[in-house]
């Protein structure tokens, strides 16, 4: 019997001092997550979609901490670190905060959200003076990407 109750208190104190993750908490998006090449399938800017011939042929690559946007050309035209905030937004997506590299704009500041679902990622951000996106849509100052993993 005090077998029994030795057992049930350590079982009582093991779930209170090592509670179970939250739910979906291993499904959130994570930077490992992110790493690749992608090709950006579509865009919208200030609430206007991105005309396809600005955006055809451009690359996104993730690292674990780094974002860098090339065009048709391969010419490096955004570079930044970025974090993905703790917790989650709306709909699985994750605060992500993004600093520039680019040495015209060096440690410019954007927020914004990004997901990862159906084999695409989304990432929406505000641009320098625009307001952090609540949403995947644009509103002024806000730029969104769709993204797709480039196959080797």
């Amino acid at each position: 019997m005090l077998c029994a109750t030795i057992g049930l208190n350590l079982v009582s104190f093991m779930l209170v001092a090592f509670p179970a993750p939250a739910a979906g908490a291993d499904d959130a998006l994570k930077a490992e997550d992110l790493v690749g090449v992608y090709e950006i399938v579509s865009g919208e800017k200030f609430g206007v979609e991105e005309p396809e011939e600005r955006i055809e042929g451009s690359t996104v690559r993730f690292t674990k901490d780094r974002v860098v946007v090339a065009d048709k050309e391969e010419k490096e035209v955004y570079g930044a670190t970025y974090k993905l905030e703790s917790g989650e937004a709306e709909d699985g997506a994750r605060k992500i905060t993004l600093k520039s590299k680019l040495a015209a704009k060096e440690d410019q500041v954007a927020h914004g959200l990004i997901e990862k679902k159906d084999g695409k990622v989304r990432l929406i951000y505000a641009i320098q003076g625009g307001e952090a996106p609540t949403e995947f849509k644009t509103k002024d100052k806000q730029l969104m990407f769709v993204l797709k993993k480039k196959s080797s």
